[in-house]
C-alpha cells in the first residue's frame, strides 16, 4: 500500500498531530508513507520521521493550479494509491482527483461539531463526497451524520491515537509551584471554552491560591484571545493563569503538571485527552463528543456538563484536595488509553478497512 496524508498545515493542533501520527505509524507498516502540507509548514514538521516523505505545496488560494499539479507529480512519482485528506484539505484532494483520476480519496473529519451545522453549510461537502472512497470520523454522531445527511455508506469510526515524542527538546518550564499545576492543551478558539476555566480560576484564587492554570495552544491574537486576556487582567489573575502560546514539548509540559482539563463545548475525540492519559494525569473534562466513552465519571476522572462553572469547580477541588485520588484516576485513565487507543490497534484496523472493505 502507498498512502499520502494531506493536511492544510503543520501548525500544532489536533488534526495536524493525527495526520503526522498516521504518516509515522504507517511508515513501519506499508511500502510508502508520506505527508503533504497544502498551505504551510509548522512546528510539527520536526515530528515527522526521517523515512516519511514530506513536501509543502505552499498553496496560495483555493484553485491554485500550480500546487495541484505539483501534488499530482508527487503522487505519480511515488505511485501513491490513496490520499488520506484531513479536515478541510478534502477540497485539495478533490481538485487532485480531477487531474489524476486514479487516486482514491479518504476523508478524515476531525471536527466534532460538523453534525450540528445547518445543512446549507455542507452542500459543497455533500457534492464533493461523491468523489470520496471512504470517510473516517472521530465520533459516532458524525458516523450517523455522514450516512444520513451525506448519504455515504463507507464510513468508519476510528479513535484518535497519540504517541510519545522520542526526539522532544525540553524548552517550556511552567510557572508556579510544583505538583500544583493545572494544564489545558487547546488552541485559543471558541469551542475550547477557556473562559470557563478562567471563571474557575477566579474561585480557586481565593480558596487555593497556590494552584495555577497553564494554557498551551495557538494564540491567533484575535477577539477571543483578547477577551481572555482582559478577563485575566481585570480579575488580577496574572499569577494564577498563564498563556504560553503554541509549544512543541508537550510531553515535557505534561510531566510538570498535576491535572489535565478540557472545558470544550464541542469535541470529537480530543487528542489532549489521549495525551493526558498517556502521561497518567487525573482529569476534569466536559461531557461532549466521545469524551464520556473514555472517561468514566468518578472512576478514571470527572466528567461534568459543559458550561457548568460550579460543577467543574467542585470536581477540580476534589482532585486538588486528594493526591491519592489524582494518582488513582491517572493510572486508570492511562490503562484505558493504552488498551483502546494505542497506535498498533488503531492503525491495524485502518489498514484492514482499506484492504478489505473499501471498494472504489
Amino acid at each position: 500500500m502507498r498512502i499520502l496524508q494531506l493536511i492544510d498545515s503543520l501548525e500544532v493542533g489536533g488534526a495536524e498531530r493525527i495526520a503526522v501520527n498516521y504518516a509515522n505509524a504507517l511508515s513501519n507498516r506499508i511500502e510508502f508513507s508520506g505527508i503533504v502540507a497544502t498551505r504551510k509548514e509548522g512546528a510539527l514538521r520536526n515530528r515527522i520521521e526521517e523515512k516519511v516523505f514530506f513536501n509543502c505545496l505552499k498553496k496560495r488560494f483555493a484553485f491554485d493550479v500550480i500546487s495541484i499539479f505539483k501534488l499530482r507529480s508527487i503522487c505519480k512519482t511515488n505511485q501513491v494509491m490513496w490520499v488520506h485528506a484531513h479536515g478541510t484539505s478534502y477540497f485539495t484532494a478533490f481538485l487532485l482527483k480531477l487531474v489524476y483520476p486514479r487516486i482514491q480519496i479518504i476523508w478524515h473529519e476531525h471536527a466534532g461539531a460538523r453534525s450540528e451545522k445547518m445543512s446549507i453549510h455542507n452542500i459543497i461537502l455533500w457534492a464533493l463526497s461523491r468523489f470520496f472512497c471512504g470517510i473516517i470520523v472521530v465520533n459516532h454522531d458524525l458516523e450517523h451524520w455522514c450516512k444520513s445527511k451525506l448519504g455515504f455508506d463507507q464510513v468508519i469510526y476510528l479513535p484518535n491515537f497519540t504517541v510519545l515524542n522520542q526526539h522532544e527538546s525540553k524548552e517550556t518550564f511552567l510557572k508556579g509551584i510544583a505538583e500544583k499545576k493545572i494544564v489545558c492543551l487547546a488552541n485559543l478558539r471558541h469551542p475550547k471554552n477557556h473562559k470557563l476555566l478562567i471563571e474557575v480560576a477566579i474561585k480557586l484564587s481565593d480558596s487555593n491560591p497556590d494552584w495555577t492554570f497553564h494554557f498551551i495552544g495557538n494564540d491567533l491574537q484575535d477577539s477571543y484571545s483578547a477577551d481572555l486576556k482582559r478577563m485575566i487582567a481585570s480579575n488580577k489573575l496574572e499569577e494564577h493563569v498563564f498563556l504560553y502560546g503554541m509549544r512543541q514539548d508537550i510531553d515535557h509540559i505534561l510531566e510538570q503538571s498535576a491535572i489535565g482539563v478540557i472545558a470544550s463545548t464541542s469535541e470529537g475525540l480530543p487528542v489532549a485527552l489521549l495525551e493526558y492519559g498517556l502521561h497518567k494525569k487525573a482529569v476534569v473534562v466536559t461531557d461532549v463528543g466521545e469524551i464520556p466513552l473514555i472517561v468514566d465519571n468518578g472512576v478514571n476522572g470527572f466528567v461534568v456538563p459543559s458550561n457548568s462553572v460550579e460543577l467543574f469547580h467542585t470536581a477540580l477541588l476534589q482532585l486538588i484536595n486528594s493526591s491519592n485520588l489524582r494518582s488513582k484516576f491517572g493510572h486508570q485513565l492511562g490503562e484505558v488509553i493504552e488498551n483502546n487507543h494505542s497506535e498498533y490497534a488503531v492503525v491495524s484496523k485502518y489498514i484492514n478497512w482499506i484492504q478489505d472493505e473499501l471498494k472504489c
